[in-house]
């Protein structure tokens, strides 16, 4: 073991000697390969205890047999999260109380299940399988997540062993779904399709899942970890904000590849990832991503959990550091430098119809804020197969495509979409809206998102529809519940974060204004944060009339037509932005 870290502090003087400097030990990080694996607090006392994957034997074989009331503490609080499971919110608790209960008090005797998607990759037989599970188990709900997952309420423990059963007959899983575990991987939606593509990182992802999750020496993680992979030029996969990302690339002498980014994260502590400036080919991704993966495992910090992230590290060592111990320790040869990814190009969210590299086309279509339900998700799976596809995507944005649609059946296809309730072709209000679970079902948010985002965007298209050729491009939305930041919102134009908010002094369900967030894309070169007002909260059913009013300084203030609303959010004064 590496001997105790010390800070030093000055001593008092001595006439006549040098002055030096007396060493006090500082607390450990919890750093494994530092200060040893005892652990030191609660959540690393329960994961070194038991591996969490072992809870899966223990729900199949007591826990479903026995009901909710015979499921141990620290496996309900813990470890089921390896396996895809939260309880959710017990209904009626208002967004007041959420500080002051304990989760206990918070739960109810119901679960969230999170379906793993890596890359989004779905086939019409999988995603049948999904909405039936929901239409049996789950009350007919799901939601398309800003992660490409898909996730599912209302389930009991007492179901959880078929509700597996049916998705593992058709290869899906919920493994390591949440928990302190390498989460999905995010990857292109339009990987291998997409006529622009320049690689298909589809190999790389699928070597990744099946070499590495459900690895027992990658399940006990300081946190969570996750990871972005794309080749396509319009980088949609999120990768700034992410811990390990690939992003494709040509190397002027090396050719395709990926330029590697570590490091990024939102939550309350925002933290963009970093370069490392390094080239990585495709076949050496998964090896990368492993030893990216071992140091966060190794080095990362455990004592505290708000500093258990990746990010927290990279802010300690810099990227130089990082990339010495990487190659140094966790890879066999060092990795060539590269160039910088170029500029994004193209709207990642892929909605719209799109020719494929066959010649075929796909279609990109936006439910409400991702809210569908196991009905929608049926009859998507059916409307695709009788357009002659048998694959489908979710995206990064809350979106869903379908793939290989001849030319002569995409109006159609349109058509059958819309009357689900996924337009192909929607305002840009609901194309750019995205909102986290919420108050409905979260335990950590304190103010609904889902419906009042939903109800924004219906108003919005009201007030505003006429004027969407003059705003020209979308102007991001995203409505999260608490300061967590599930739904990204320091990246968007108008970020909004629940909170208890005064309103003429009653204290009421609101949101904080963050203005002129984004990540790279074709309308800015790099990803940024966005700003706040100091006192500017906006009510909870307010959204639409802020959103309105600063949309409209926007277009009377703009400079000119391709001024963005970020760019404009940032050089305001604070009178425009209320």
């Amino acid at each position: 073991m590496s001997p105790e870290p010390t800070t030093a502090v000055p001593a008092a003087p001595v006439r006549g000697a040098r002055t030096r400097t007396a060493r006090v030990p500082t607390k450990p990080h919890g750093q494994w390969a530092v200060d040893g694996t005892e652990p030191l607090n609660g959540n690393e006392e329960f994961k070194l205890a038991d591996n969490g994957l072992n809870v899966r034997e223990r729900i199949e074989s007591t826990y479903a047999a026995g009901g909710f009331a015979s499921i141990d503490p620290t496996d309900l609080h813990g470890r089921f999260r390896w396996w895809g499971l939260y309880t959710q919110r017990k209904p009626g608790i208002d967004g007041g109380r959420t500080a002051t209960l304990s989760p206990e008090e918070l739960e109810d005797e119901y679960f969230m299940l999170r379906v793993r998607v890596d890359g989004g990759q779905l086939t019409t037989e999988q995603l049948r399988v999904i909405g039936g599970i929901s239409t049996e188990f789950a009350r007919d709900t799901a939601d398309l997540t800003d992660r490409q997952n898909i996730q599912l309420h209302w389930i009991r423990i007492e179901d959880v062993p078929e509700v597996w059963r049916r998705l593992e007959e058709v290869d899906l899983s919920t493994t390591e779904a949440c928990g302190d575990v390498p989460r999905v991987i995010l990857g292109s939606p339009v990987a291998g399709i997409a006529a622009d593509e320049i690689i298909d990182p589809t190999p790389q992802i699928r070597e990744i899942v099946d070499r590495f999750i459900g690895d027992e020496s990658l399940a006990n993680l300081p946190r969570k970890y996750k990871t972005a992979i794309t080749g396509h030029p319009s980088q949609d996969v999120v990768h700034e904000i992410n811990d390990c990302a690939f992003v494709a690339l040509e190397h002027p002498t090396l050719g395709i590849g990926y330029d590697l980014w570590v490091g990024g994260a939102l939550s309350t502590v925002p933290r963009l990832g970093e370069r490392l400036g390094v080239f990585v080919s495709p076949d050496r991704v998964a090896e990368v991503w492993h030893g990216v993966t071992r140091i966060f495992r190794d080095y990362g910090y455990r004592r505290l959990r708000n500093k258990a992230r990746l990010k927290f590290l990279l802010a300690d060592w810099g990227t130089e550091r990082f990339r010495e111990v990487l190659e140094t320790e966790y890879l066999d040869t060092p990795l060539p430098d590269g160039p910088a990814a170029p500029k994004p190009v193209g709207q990642g969210d892929h909605v719209g119809v799109h020719r494929q590299k066959d010649g075929l086309f796909y279609v990109g279509a936006a439910p409400a804020v991702g809210r569908v339900s196991g009905t929608t998700l049926t009859a998507l799976a059916d409307l695709a197969e009788q357009h002659g596809s048998s694959r489908i995507r979710t995206t990064p944005y809350q979106k869903v495509l379908v793939l290989d649609v001849a030319e002569d059946r995409v109006e159609s296809l349109v058509a059958g979409l819309d009357k689900i309730g996924l337009q192909a072709r929607p305002s840009l209000f609901r194309r750019a809206t995205i909102a986290c679970t919420g108050i409905e079902f979260c335990k950590l948010a304190i103010v609904e998102t889902k419906a009042n985002a939903a109800q924004a965007i219906t108003q919005l298209e009201e007030r505003l529809g006429a004027l969407e050729p003059e705003i020209g491009r979308p102007i991001t939305l995203h409505v999260n519940g608490c300061p967590n930041s599930c739904a990204r919102i320091q990246t968007a134009d108008i970020g909004l974060k629940g909170q208890l908010v005064t309103i003429d002094g009653e204290q009421v369900p609101g949101y904080q204004v963050h203005l002129g967030g984004g990540l790279a894309n074709s309308d800015r070169a790099e990803a940024g944060l966005g700003r706040t007002v100091r006192g500017l909260k906006v009510p909870a059913d307010g959204i639409a009339d802020y959103a309105e009013r600063v949309i409209r300084r926007y277009l009377a203030d703009r400079e000119s037509a391709d001024e963005t609303f970020a760019t404009w959010a940032h050089r305001a004064d604070e009178e425009a932005l209320q």
